[in-house]
């Protein structure tokens, strides 16, 4: 391997995280590591950071008085039946058991997901078209 060979390599690395590299070519073994470089700065205040607490902060004392409808599965959020529907359900409304909250796709298909309670809407906690996890938050219910 020659030397130009080598600061290609070395080219190569500075552009990716990748942190080490070893080749062996015709029975010549090269190895390249790369050690971040430790940089002291002032601590800075991150003010998007303080915004998102505040925002947390109020949504949780929103969806206090509520009980939280989570997702049964891992999945695609949709709100409609289809993108040119109304929505199930929105802020404000009262539902029954049985309601049709919202349809979760899940290995393509299509799951409704049904009111087990009495309430009405307080919060929608996720956007349409949302990837969602099992157990993620996707409505906040007051009970009524």
């Amino acid at each position: 391997m020659e030397l130009d060979d080598i600061k290609i390599l070395i080219n190569m690395l500075e552009g990716t995280d990748i942190s080490e590299i070893d080749i062996e070519d015709e029975g010549n073994r090269i190895r390249i590591k790369k050690h971040p470089l430790e940089v002291k700065t002032k601590p800075s205040i991150d003010y998007s950071e303080n915004t998102k607490v505040r925002e947390e902060t109020e949504q949780e004392e929103k969806n206090k008085d509520g009980n939280e409808i989570k997702s049964p599965m891992v999945g695609t959020f949709y709100r409609a039946p289809s993108p040119d529907s109304e929505p199930f359900v929105e802020v404000g409304d009262v539902i029954k058991p049985g309601d049709v909250l919202c349809i979760i796709e899940a290995m393509k298909l299509m799951n409704e997901i049904e009111a087990e309670t009495k309430g009405r809407i307080v919060d929608i906690l996720v956007g349409n078209a949302e990837p969602v996890e099992y157990g993620q938050p996707l409505f906040v219910i007051k009970p009524i």
